[in-house]
């Protein structure tokens, strides 16, 4: 399934909506921290896209059958930029630039590729019967990416 994003900021606020409604008959429950997690993953990947690009964009998302109790789900925006993803330094009081440690840090994979003239960032989460890395380990593993961040162009 997929969701047309337009160049705008707006669109960030619309593609949490839609995903939560995905979500609901996907079997993951919204109180589910996969469910929380890939909300915040769709707001940091849009607004990548968004912001960087000022182009318009294409948001997909892969879940898993109601009856599925270990999957993995993967969400893509393909923007029409074929610019990589590149590092950025930010500082620490800095209010944006930390999308893609983010996405790192709480994705159980990602990555990117060349889609047509522009590019796809995706990331995947698995969905399986043992808990998530708790906030407290992500705060620690995101203490690796303290000054970095990450700006998908």
């Amino acid at each position: 399934m997929q969701l047309e994003i337009r160049p705008d900021p707006a669109e960030v606020g619309r593609a949490r909506r839609w995903a939560r409604s995905r979500l609901a008959g996907s079997g993951i429950g919204a109180d589910e921290s996969l469910a929380e997690i890939l909300i915040l993953l769709v707001s940091e990947l849009v607004t990548n896209a968004v912001v960087h690009t000022g182009r318009p964009a294409v948001l997909r998302l892969s879940l898993p059958g109601c009856e599925a109790e270990s999957a993995t789900v993967r969400l893509e925006v393909a923007d029409r930029s074929g610019r990589a993803p590149v590092p950025r330094c930010v500082d620490g009081d800095a209010t944006g630039g930390r999308g893609l440690a983010l996405v790192d840090g709480l994705a159980d994979r990602w990555g990117w590729s060349p889609e047509g003239a522009g590019k796809s960032i995706w990331c995947e989460l698995d969905r399986c019967e043992r808990p998530r890395k708790s906030t407290e380990v992500y705060a620690i593993e995101a203490s690796a990416y303290e000054g970095l961040a990450f700006e998908a162009v």
